[in-house]
């Protein structure tokens, strides 16, 4: 059996340019995609924590430690400048990969800098 799993995960990423004019995608800084493992053109999913925006694109690459995070496209219209995003990725995993599996977390500050990676989210206490 194959699972989807979230594979990796860009936490509160803050939008800095939405582009409606353009062919599409989302313009990501590189140094964020190669901490995420996101590769160009991928699939990605893009939860906007601002206004509770979801949908898919791909990624294409920004300047690296550009801070850029730049919807564009159609998608231009479901996120703005200054809006807080989830990207997510995911991947199919066998059932044995899953013995070793753990996704890539990164968490940025509001200039989206990288902060700290983790490979599990935290239990919150109820």
């Amino acid at each position: 059996m194959q699972r989807i799993m979230l594979k990796s995960k860009l936490h509160r990423v803050h939008v800095t340019h939405s582009e409606l004019d353009y062919e599409g995608s989302c313009a990501i800084d590189e140094a964020l995609l190669d901490a995420a493992n996101i590769f160009e053109n991928e699939q990605i999913h893009l939860y906007n924590v601002s206004n509770g925006e979801r949908f898919s694109t791909y990624a294409i690459r920004a300047e690296r430690n550009s801070g850029v995070i730049s919807v564009n496209g159609a998608a231009a219209h479901k996120a703005n400048p200054a809006d807080i995003l989830i990207i997510a990725s995911y991947a199919h995993y066998a059932e044995e990969e899953l013995k070793a599996f753990h996704p890539t977390l990164i968490y940025v500050d509001a200039q989206n800098r990288i902060q700290s990676q983790r490979n599990a989210i935290p239990v919150q206490a109820a």
